[in-house]
């Protein structure tokens, strides 16, 4: 028998037991051995229990501080694109833009459209519509005007196109907007 083995209680053959006192002892003994053994396993089950939740709360905490992470680094890449189409946009829009020759004019919008297409697969969307009504949430007004024609607080004008997730507003845009009657 090994260490273990000897711990254990020993079972005697009834005959060797003597009276009934010592039986009645002996199994108050082992009632009271299993009642330890059953308190210590379901302290072990509870221990384990407690060790595979925590490792189970880790695992999540991973992984959401990963996808905070992967959306962090997307919009900070944003950010650093976005200006580039600002220049793209702000190309497009001046006097000089008639004067540039068409091959290189449909190259230009089509790298620009590349980049807010991979913006798009991205989760990143593009926004801003001359005829939208302003919101507060996604526009930021830069003027208001009133000789265009118009609905009251409407987009007339789009300075720079707003960028968002569907989750938030990455930048607001930047408009100009038909002014309310006083």
């Amino acid at each position: 028998m090994n260490d273990a083995q000897e711990d254990d209680v020993q079972f005697e053959p009834e005959e060797e037991l003597g009276d009934l006192g010592a039986a009645q002892a002996k199994l108050k003994k082992l009632r009271d051995e299993l009642e330890k053994v059953k308190k210590e396993r379901q302290e072990y089950l509870d221990g384990w229990q407690r060790c595979k939740a925590d490792a189970i709360n880790a695992k999540k905490d991973a992984e959401t501080r990963a996808a905070r992470s992967a959306e962090l680094l997307r919009e900070a890449l944003v950010h650093d694109i976005i200006p580039a189409l600002d220049g793209f946009d702000m190309a497009a829009g001046s006097e000089v833009w008639a004067e540039v020759s068409d091959g290189w004019k449909s190259g230009m919008e089509h790298v620009r459209d590349q980049l807010i297409e991979a913006l798009r697969q991205h989760g990143i969307e593009r926004y801003g519509k001359v005829g939208e009504m302003f919101d507060a949430k996604i526009h930021e007004a830069v003027q208001g005007v009133d000789d265009v024609p118009g609905e009251p607080n409407s987009v007339v004008r789009i300075l720079r196109y707003g960028y968002r997730t569907k989750a938030r507003v990455l930048r607001p845009a930047q408009v100009v907007l038909k002014s309310s009657p006083h």
